[in-house]
C-alpha cells in the first residue's frame, strides 16, 4: 500500500518481497532455499488497478478495521504455526496498519517492520557516524525531523532509545528532537496529532515566539530558533532543505549533520552538492537515495546512502544463528551502533556509512552485534559459543553439491 515511489501497487507489490529476499542472500548470505516471499492481499484503491482487466488481485477497495486486523491475524498464526522458527519481514505497510501489526506482533514473535526499525536503525547510524565525526556527543544533539511520519518517528524512536543507553531519561531524550509535519511543529493539543507523535510534540507557549510574521511555525522558524545541530529529512518534499535554511543552521553549528532521507532522488529535500557548497564543506551529510561523489574546492566527498541494505541482511543473519524469540530495541540498537563503527571519524570525506559495494563485510559485522545483543537479554533460542564463527558459519555461497554417481 506505501511502496516507494508507486504507492499502492496492490499484488504487485510482491515484487518488493523477492526483491528484499534477493538482497537479503547477496548481503548476508541467506539461503535461498530457506526464504518465502508472501503477499496478503486486501484490494487495492488505485482506480487503475481495479479498472484493469489484466489485473491480478482482488478488485475491491481495501479492507479495513476489524476484517483487516482478522486476516492478518489468521495469516500470522499459520506462519508462527508452519515456521516456528522464521523471521516474519513486513514491508511497505501504510503507517497505521506497520505500527498495528508491530504493537500486536512485536513482542511475541520474531518480526520487525524494515519501514519503521530498519530505517530508523540506518538513521541512527548516520547521527552516531556524524557525531563520531563532529566530535560531540550524541546526547547533546539538538534534532529536527522534517517529516513526521512512520520512518521519521521511527528514526526519532531510535535515537532516543540510543540517547536513553547513554544516560538520558526519556523525558529528556524526546526534547531534543522536534518533528515537523504539514502543519509544523508539532505541539501538544494540535489536531490530528498521532499517538505515536505524542511523546515529541512541545509545550505551544515555549515556542510561541518563534512563529514567523505571518504565523508560520515550519522549517525555517524552527532552525532559526532552535540552532539544531542534527537535521534529518522525511518528508519526500523536494527541496524542502533550501539554501536559506541550510545557512541559518550552517551559522550556529560548526559542523551540521545534514540527513535528507527521502528518495527516490527526484524527491530528496536537497542534494549533497548544494548542502556541501552552502556549508563551505562543513556538513556531514547521508542520504536516502544514491549520489555520486561531489568535488568541491579540490576535494572529493563521497556521500554515503543511508540504504536499509545496509542494516536488514545482517540484522536477518544474527537473528537466525542465534534463532532469538524476539526481535528487540535492543538488537537494533546494535545493529546501528556496529554499522556507524564501520565508518572512518578521521576522513568525513569517506562518508558516514560505508558503501554497498562491502554489503557481505558489513552484514557479518551487523550480525556479530545482534547476536551479541540478543545474547545479553537471554532472547536465544540456541547456544552461541562464539557469535563470530557462529555467524561465518551460518553464511551460504553459491557453490555446487558434490555429485557422487551411482
Amino acid at each position: 500500500e506505501a511502496i516507494l515511489g508507486i504507492g499502492d501497487w496492490g499484488v504487485g507489490g510482491i515484487d518488493i518481497a523477492i526483491g528484499k529476499l534477493a538482497v537479503y542472500t547477496v548481503a548476508a548470505g541467506i539461503d535461498p532455499r530457506r526464504v518465502l516471499a508472501v503477499g496478503l492481499d486486501v484490494g487495492t484503491n488505485r482506480e487503475a488497478l481495479l479498472t484493469d482487466p489484466r489485473y491480478l488481485g482482488l478488485k475491491h477497495a481495501r479492507v479495513r478495521g476489524e476484517e483487516y486486523d482478522n486476516f492478518i491475524d489468521a495469516y500470522v498464526a499459520s506462519a508462527a504455526k508452519r515456521f516456528p522458527n522464521a523471521i516474519l519481514h513486513w514491508e511497505d505497510f501504510a503507517a497505521p496498519e506497520a505500527r498495528g501489526i508491530l504493537a500486536r506482533y512485536g513482542k511475541e514473535l520474531c518480526t520487525f517492520d524494515d519501514d519503521i526499525q530498519g530505517t530508523a536503525a540506518v538513521g541512527l547510524a548516520c547521527a552516531l557516524s556524524g557525531v563520531r565525526v563532529s566530535g560531540g556527543s550524541l546526547t547533546d544533539q539538538q534534532i529536527v525531523v522534517f517529516g513526521a511520519g512512520s520512518a521519521g518517528v521511527g528514526i526519532a524512536d531510535l535515537i532516543c532509545l540510543a540517547m536513553q543507553q547513554d544516560g538520558l531519561s526519556a523525558e529528556q531524550a524526546a526534547s531534543r528532537i522536534y518533528l515537523i509535519d504539514r502543519p509544523g511543529l508539532l505541539t501538544i493539543g494540535m489536531d490530528g496529532l498521532q499517538n505515536y507523535q505524542v511523546p515529541y510534540a512541545k509545550d505551544p507557549s515555549l515556542v510561541e515566539s518563534w512563529r514567523s510574521a505571518e504565523g508560520k511555525l515550519g522549517l525555517a522558524e524552527v532552525v532559526a530558533n532552535l540552532h539544531p545541530t542534527m537535521l534529518v529529512g522525511t518528508s519526500a518534499q523536494t527541496g524542502a532543505f533550501t539554501q536559506a535554511i541550510i545557512e541559518s543552521m550552517h551559522a550556529a553549528c560548526e559542523r551540521p549533520i545534514i540527513l535528507p532521507m527521502s528518495n527516490p532522488t527526484e524527491l530528496a529535500e536537497q542534494t549533497p552538492a548544494n548542502i556541501l557548497s552552502w556549508t563551505q564543506g562543513s556538513a556531514l551529510v547521508a542520504t536516502g537515495s544514491p549520489f555520486g561523489p561531489v568535488e568541491l574546492d579540490g576535494t572529493t566527498y563521497r556521500i554515503g546512502q543511508a540504504n536499509n541494505a545496509l542494516l536488514f541482511p545482517g540484522l536477518g543473519l544474527g537473528t537466525i544463528v542465534c534463532r532469538a524469540a524476539t526481535i528487540s530495541d535492543a538488537m537494533f540498537l546494535a545493529g546501528a551502533r556496529a554499522l556507524a563503527s564501520l565508518a572512518d571519524p578521521a576522513d568525513h570525506t569517506k562518508g558516514l556509512l560505508p558503501q554497498v559495494s562491502q554489503l557481505r563485510e558489513v552484514s557479518a559485522t551487523v550480525a556479530v552485534a545482534v547476536v551479541q545483543a540478543a545474547l545479553a537479554e537471554g532472547l536465544n533460542r540456541v547456544d552461541v559459543d562464539s557469535p563470530i564463527e557462529a555467524v561465518e558459519e551460518a553464511i551460504w555461497s553459491p557453490s555446487y553439491v558434490p555429485l557422487h554417481p551411482h
